[in-house]
């Protein structure tokens, strides 16, 4: 597959990925609307989750015990810090900030990942990216209301960039291909450490855990509230963690983190058409905005892959220059 076909197919993996990752906050809304808790609903999605994937996980490893073991580390870091760490610093900052400030300061990791390229691999961002990146988060914020109703609690801002680097290792360690296990199973590894990782932050109080078995409603119909969960589970984790996987990887973390902002801008469609929240043309507008810096990362991206040196079977890597015997 080359880089084109590469990139073609991790965008549209990547959106998938932000697609049903936005689907989280109206199946959500049913459930908290009923007496759940945040923390109930999303440790009850991380886990069912987890469990889904158990089977097709443990065939996708035979074979590969000695890489699991290789891996274990960086599973452990994803669950803990991209699964567990995002979603539990999301929560304490909304006890603190708007959903709307929390939401931006949780996506600002989109710049992290910018920030660890440049830092710990040499990628400097190029002007493209930069202006994308302003682009984007400007659209961002006007996509969440945030003019005149931004309120700025010190506690809650260092939760939400406690989220943001929770967001940024999720981009990166999903990028890794290197002696990489299946997407599959590190999406089933990180869910099964993050969500014992939340479900034990529930036992000793850090996170409320409250899940009564009513009916909810969800589309104007009273349902059973396990028809929202197993919504959270299959659509909302399972297959947007292995989306997203598979899209990081082949689209590169930079991109993947700004494809994933659009996430916002799905669960905004979602909330309007599930829940019938509002549309308005402030968030039109910011949509454009994001969906243009998105695409301005891209071709800052395309512009450096076309850029790089094609080397040929003689040619050293290091130096790009014929080798002599």
């Amino acid at each position: 597959m080359d880089k084109r076909t590469a990139g073609g197919a991790g965008l549209a993996l990547a959106l998938l990925s932000a697609a049903t990752f936005g689907t989280s906050g109206s199946f959500a809304a049913s459930l908290i609307e009923a007496g759940w808790t945040p923390g109930s609903a999303v440790t009850a999605r991380v886990l069912t989750a987890a469990l889904l994937l158990t089977l097709p996980a443990l065939l996708q490893l035979r074979g590969k015990g000695a890489l699991l073991r290789r891996s274990s580390r960086t599973l452990t870091v994803y669950g803990i810090a991209a699964v567990a760490g995002a979603q539990l610093c999301f929560f304490m900052a909304i006890a603190h900030l708007s959903v709307a400030v929390a939401l931006l300061l949780e996506y600002s990791g989109a710049l992290l990942v910018v920030g660890y390229l440049w830092l710990r691999r040499g990628q400097r961002p190029g002007r493209l990216t930069v202006a994308g990146a302003a682009l984007a988060i400007a659209g961002l914020g006007l996509v969440l209301e945030l003019i005149g109703n931004a309120q700025l609690d010190p506690v809650g801002v260092l939760w939400g960039l406690g989220a943001a680097v929770g967001l940024a290792t999720y981009f990166v360690l999903s990028a890794e291909t290197e002696d990489a296990l299946p997407p599959l199973v590190v999406a089933w590894g990180g869910l099964v450490i993050g969500g014992t990782a939340l479900a034990v932050a529930g036992v000793v109080g850090v996170l409320p855990l409250a899940a009564p078995r009513t009916d909810v409603t969800l589309l104007d119909a009273e349902v059973s509230w396990f028809v929202p969960v197993l919504g959270l589970a299959v659509v909302a984790a399972a297959i947007a963690y292995v989306a997203g996987i598979f899209g990081a990887r082949l689209l590169g973390a930079k991109v993947a983190s700004f494809v994933g902002l659009t996430e916002v801008l799905f669960a905004v469609v979602f909330a309007w058409v599930l829940l019938g929240q509002s549309l308005g043309a402030q968030q039109l507008m910011g949509a454009a905005l994001v969906v243009a810096g998105i695409a301005l990362v891209r071709v800052d991206e395309l512009r450096r892959d076309d850029s790089a040196p094609v080397l040929t079977p003689h040619e050293d890597v290091a130096t790009a220059q014929p080798v002599r015997s």
